[in-house]
């Protein structure tokens, strides 16, 4: 099996993530790809030229990281992380996408400040800002219900979220997400250490 990877990429992450915790990371072979790159072969697995891009063991090619993840989580025996049926599974996914929304603001934020500053737009940028602002506020407010960061078993919304505050603090660490969301900072600190994530940190490619 391979994915598409950048060591960059939150989405690329999520995957990573979810490989580890269902004991599946030594299975799975990362190709490092630059998006931009048309030498890549990135469009032949992905017509959208985004990643991550999973080609299965039968090489069935999938793409968009909620699919691949469901994916991978349909592969090991352990606790599943999304759950199958009933509020639990809706919660999960729901959190999955808050999280994903938290990552598409944060991204066009990022790319954005990658125009030259004649072309940048203040105004879509606190556009995006504020989209995250309240995400983060929603969670805020909801984690009491995330349940214990360090529980055995955890759920696909519980990773988007991780790397969804992983993302904010490698790109947009001077925007101090944590002032005035104390809970969810207690949180994401406990979480950050379990080992799926800490050996998926994120990092600019060299």
């Amino acid at each position: 099996m391979k994915l598409r990877y950048s060591p960059a990429s939150p989405y690329v992450r999520k995957c990573l993530v979810l490989a580890h915790e269902a004991g599946l990371a030594g299975r799975i072979e990362t190709v490092p790809t630059v998006t931009a790159d048309p030498a890549s072969g990135l469009a032949k697995d992905n017509p959208l030229g985004k990643i991550p891009a999973f080609t299965a063991k039968d090489g069935q090619v999938l793409f968009d990281s909620p699919v691949i993840c469901e994916y991978l989580d349909s592969l090991h025996r352990r606790p599943k992380l999304f759950p199958t049926r009933g509020k639990a599974r809706w919660t999960a996914l729901r959190r999955q996408a808050l999280a994903d929304g938290i990552l598409d603001a944060s991204l066009l934020r990022r790319y954005e400040s990658l125009r030259p500053a004649n072309e940048r737009s203040a105004t879509w940028d606190d556009k995006q800002k504020g989209i995250v602002a309240r995400a983060l506020d929603a969670l805020e407010k909801e984690v009491q219900d995330l349940g214990k960061p360090t529980a055995k078993r955890i759920t696909i919304g519980q990773v988007a979220i991780g790397c969804a505050l992983g993302y904010l603090d490698f790109r947009f660490a001077a925007d101090n997400w944590r002032n005035g969301r104390p809970k969810l900072a207690r949180w994401y600190e406990e979480f950050a250490k379990r080992p799926s994530m800490a050996a998926t940190m994120p990092k600019d490619m060299t």
